[in-house]
């Protein structure tokens, strides 16, 4: 069975370290560890992980070895940014969030995990960001929870 290839936010990593979403985040881990799902990184995760505690740092650390490549930032991804700046689904200051979608669609993962509830794994705007990627020329992004994509199963 070929392996899942999941995006991985700066939040599915630091959710390890929170007790709401440590659960389904080292679950995540788990799986990613034991080679039933590759993790995918970007130079944005990088870029946002250089801030972080150590322990997630370090977490980054351990998921870049298994995951082998990083996701460069590309003028293929800046311009689907575009897209979705010009489509205003979210504001400039969350350009960061807007790279992690456009940098997943383009790599064409499985799916991107994330916790941010409040501009990634929402309704709304995932059907907004797919318009623009069909659009676009790109296929639907699959944007999930670590809860729903981990085979962890939490009480």
């Amino acid at each position: 069975m070929e392996q899942l290839r999941i995006y991985i936010d700066t939040s599915a990593l630091g959710g390890c370290f929170d007790p709401e979403f440590a659960p389904w985040s080292n679950g995540l881990m788990r799986d990613f560890r034991a080679g039933r799902l590759v993790p995918v990184l970007s130079d944005v995760t990088a870029a946002e992980v250089a801030s972080a505690p150590e322990t997630v740092r370090d977490l980054h650390q351990e998921m870049l070895a298994l995951a082998g490549v990083v996701l460069p930032m590309t003028s293929e991804v800046l311009g689907l940014v575009s897209a979705y700046e010009a489509k205003k689904i979210l504001g400039a200051k969350f350009r960061a969030d807007m790279q992690h979608i456009a940098l997943a669609t383009i790599a064409r993962v499985d799916a991107l995990v994330s916790w941010n509830f409040r501009h990634i794994v929402r309704l709304e705007r995932i059907r907004l960001f797919n318009a623009v990627n069909v659009e676009s020329g790109y296929r639907v992004l699959s944007i999930r929870s670590p809860r729903e994509v981990t085979t962890y199963e939490g009480h």
